[in-house]
């Protein structure tokens, strides 16, 4: 019988407080343990990054918590999808060891004033808009960190700036984590795959191909020899907003590494974008050469 079997034969174990947690972590002593932080409605990106710690590691906690203070005025915490019943069952069927779930007063319990700042690069991008938003990230992945204590974590290339955002916490804190980076995970049509999506009307979802496709219209115009960032910028511009209804947060073509905008591109480019369609805010990205 191979491990993987094995493995989903054991009750995946469920904890809500930081002391049941730690119990658990520390029934893990002398063994690996990967970490997969995510806010739950779990989908097929999610489930790469638990495929990939499980076949990384010897354990694998995974958390589900719609972390509060990463969310502005007006955005869409109250309604953010959940299916706890659904992305247990996608958690026991992969063979995932511990589900924590903790409370909001778990995490935030009263009185609470200590947060995280990761400087410069959360300026750009999502951070422009949504000002308070990597403070949030940074705060809650850090004190989940602290709970769950993993070696291996695993984000997604999806939220290209969060996990920059994350890497360079822990390097900067001198962790002692390996930070795995995930590629984005599309749907057959090309949407990338988010939670949001949920909250799409059959219009809307059909709209939001054009966010996928205005990237992928920029790559072969790079592909053809166009290479200033302005010229790139103004065609997606021209294809998001040929469909109706759509607000354009950003379109970004920069560094990779700082996120500092480019004004040519010249080797590795992040093309990244964020665009609002009805109620949610969808975001997108690739990574070209010249």
């Amino acid at each position: 019988m191979m491990v993987a079997e094995l493995k989903q034969q054991v009750l995946m174990q469920k904890a809500s407080s930081t002391r049941t947690m730690k119990r658990i972590s520390n029934s893990f002593h002398g063994t690996s343990v990967g970490f997969v932080p995510t806010m739950g409605y779990l989908h097929e990106g999610h489930m790469s990054l638990v495929k990939q710690s499980l076949s990384t590691c010897d354990h694998t906690v995974v958390s589900i918590f719609v972390n509060p203070i990463q969310f502005g005025a007006n955005e869409d915490l109250d309604v953010y999808p959940h299916d706890l019943e659904g992305d247990i069952e996608k958690l026991e069927s992969a063979g995932v060891d511990v589900l924590f779930q903790p409370h909001r007063e778990t995490i935030y319990p009263k009185g609470f004033k200590t947060y995280v700042q990761v400087d410069e690069i959360t300026d750009q991008l999502c951070g422009t808009s949504r000002p308070g938003l990597f403070k949030g990230v940074a705060t809650v992945v850090l004190k989940l960190f602290n709970i769950v204590r993993p070696q291996h974590v695993f984000f997604g290339e999806k939220d290209w700036q969060q996990l920059a955002v994350i890497e360079t916490m822990v390097r900067d804190l001198n962790l002692d984590i390996s930070v795995h980076r995930v590629p984005l995970v599309r749907e057959p049509d090309g949407l990338a795959m988010s939670s949001r999506n949920l909250n799409l009307s059959a219009e809307d979802r059909q709209k939001a191909l054009s966010l996928s496709r205005s990237l992928e219209d920029a790559k072969e115009k790079i592909r053809q020899g166009t290479t200033a960032a302005s010229q790139l910028k103004q065609s997606m511009k021209d294809r998001i907003t040929a469909e109706s209804g759509m607000q354009i947060d950003y379109i970004s073509i920069c560094d990779p590494i700082s996120l500092q905008e480019i004004e040519e591109v010249k080797g590795r480019t992040l093309i990244a974008l964020a665009v609002k369609i009805g109620s949610s805010r969808l975001i997108d990205n690739c990574i070209v050469k010249d």
